[in-house]
């Protein structure tokens, strides 16, 4: 019998992952400047290109651990343990043998093909061989983690998850301290990152031994878990490359293009967006073993289930990613210096409205993906990707590296199209489309459009030193909080008021320690 969680487990699944984000998000953000001053923007955009090539394998190993973890959250019982070994020794398998043929292939084709894509030479590809023998190690890790780490998401053992991403992180910040100023090197960087995937790696399985070592299994490959895993994985894998195109299509194009330094500014950028943006999917992450353990329950129970968690997730993403529009100068510059700033705040802005219209898939591709339907998660990612990778084609030839981000956007309104049109299809309701708007569309059009109200009036400040980080700060909190009132103002006036209003005081109530609402 599948685990069953409550609305107060899930709320502490998502607290779990958020304190572990922040905390991976507060180190490596802190470490970043540190990193830039002391590798240069120049070696910085080598590993941010080596990091890009490295990409696609994580299609591989991102698929890999989603089906592993959905086949694994549906044989829980002990009466399925037998079962759900033949599952993770499959998996095991596939991560050792086809792990390593990737690893390897990354080590040693990977240097000859970045100098030939992206023209690199002399001092700045030095080291081009080392460092993807390191990026090419560290991924290897990522991917034995994945299938050890599917032990634990399928239970929704989200303190177990939250403790070992922090001490990844940990080892990651500390060994960037120690090792790049003795050599300070692209792959040194990313040597670094290898140790705190290393770590991952090593902790997840001992601990899993210990925790629940009756499940696991030696390495072997069973027919039937081979199947379900590909036919699963596969769909999912096509998703991935689609994700991929979005994600990576400006950072490669900029290298084909330009000079690597471009590459370290747009690398910059993206981080900081990245990081606001991953952090709410990962606040999210907790609804896909949910949903996967809601098979037989009713369609009118899961569409309610999916939109509710949808308004809440999108009110939090266009609050969190918002913030950062009307503060991205004076971010910037208090953290990277005034180049970095004056080259890439325009930059930030874009992938900031990117990452919100971007955010109206999660719940919907976490919901498609327990229910087995990674076909539809394929096609969503699929043409982002393709939308992404037209847009730069086009844009960055003629209107510079800093064109880079406004694909992204492209790339995110043909994903939110077809995820609505998606939606309509899946859910038969005579109500679905009213929903759909107040639920997912209204949260994420206020907060860019109360965002960029607030850069309007804040957001174009000439500085003469840098900000203080006070200043940075405060805008910051009184953006996002500004954003976060107007959306839920906003729900107020439609049909389903009644429902954000319990759900807005479920949460008040579950974390703070007082009755605010």
């Amino acid at each position: 019998m599948a685990l069953k969680k409550g609305p107060s487990d899930l709320l502490g699944n998502s607290a779990w992952n958020a304190i572990a984000f922040a905390v991976a998000v507060l180190l490596n953000l802190a470490i970043l400047p540190f990193v830039i001053y002391r590798l240069g923007l120049v070696a910085f955009g080598v590993a941010g290109l080596v990091t890009a090539c490295v990409a696609p394998a994580l299609m591989f190993s991102n698929a890999l651990g989603l089906s592993t973890a959905r086949e694994l959250a549906q044989r829980l019982a002990p009466s399925d343990r037998d079962e759900a070994r033949r599952y993770f020794a499959t998996a095991l398998a596939l991560a050792l043998v086809a792990g390593c043929l990737i690893a390897a292939l990354l080590a040693l084709a990977g240097a000859p093909l970045a100098r030939l894509g992206f023209h690199l030479d002399g001092p700045a590809a030095a080291d081009l061989g080392l460092a993807f023998a390191l990026a090419g190690a560290g991924w290897l890790f990522q991917c034995l983690f994945a299938v050890f780490l599917s032990l634990f998401t399928a239970r929704q053992d989200y303190r177990r998850i939250a403790s070992i991403s922090i001490t990844g992180t940990f080892v990651t910040t500390m060994s960037m301290l120690l090792l790049i100023p003795l050599a300070p090197r692209a792959s040194t960087f990313l040597g670094c990152q290898a140790l705190g995937f290393a770590t991952n790696f090593l902790m997840a399985a001992g601990w899993s031994r210990r925790a629940i070592g009756g499940w696991l299994a030696r390495p072997a490959l069973d027919r039937n878990a081979l199947h379900a895993l590909v036919r699963l994985g596969g769909w999912q894998l096509a998703a991935q490359s689609g994700a991929l195109f979005a994600g990576q299509a400006d950072r490669y194009l900029l290298g084909a293009l330009l000079q690597p330094q471009f590459v370290g500014f747009y690398s910059v950028a993206q981080r900081l967006e990245e990081a606001v943006y991953i952090g709410v999917l990962k606040i999210g992450e907790i609804l896909f073993p949910f949903f996967s353990t809601l098979q037989k329950e009713a369609e009118d129970r899961k569409v309610d289930l999916l939109l509710r968690s949808s308004w809440i997730l999108n009110v939090l993403a266009a609050s969190a990613l918002g913030g950062l529009i009307p503060v991205a100068g004076a971010l910037l510059y208090r953290w990277t210096g005034s180049e970095v700033a004056a080259e890439a705040q325009l930059v930030l802005v874009v992938l900031s409205i990117s990452g919100i219209l971007g955010s109206s898939a999660n719940v919907f591709a976490f919901y498609l993906l327990s229910q087995g339907r990674s076909g539809s998660n394929a096609l969503i990612s699929l043409l982002t990707g393709i939308f992404t990778l037209a847009t730069s084609a086009i844009a960055l030839p003629y209107f510079g590296w800093q064109a880079a981000g406004w694909s992204t956007c492209v790339g995110m309104i043909a994903q939110m199209a077809t995820t609505v049109f998606l939606l309509r299809r899946t859910f038969r309701l005579a109500d679905i489309w009213s929903r759909v708007v107040h639920f997912v569309l209204i949260p994420l059009g206020c907060g860019i459009v109360t965002s960029l109200v607030l850069r309007a009036q804040f957001g174009h400040a000439s500085f003469d030193r840098a900000p203080s980080w006070w200043y940075v700060v405060s805008l910051y909190a009184v953006s996002a909080a500004a954003i976060f009132v107007v959306a839920v103002a906003v729900s107020q006036l439609g049909p389903y008021r009644a429902v954000c209003w319990r759900d807005l005081r479920a949460i008040v109530t579950r974390f703070l320690p007082f009755k605010a609402i």
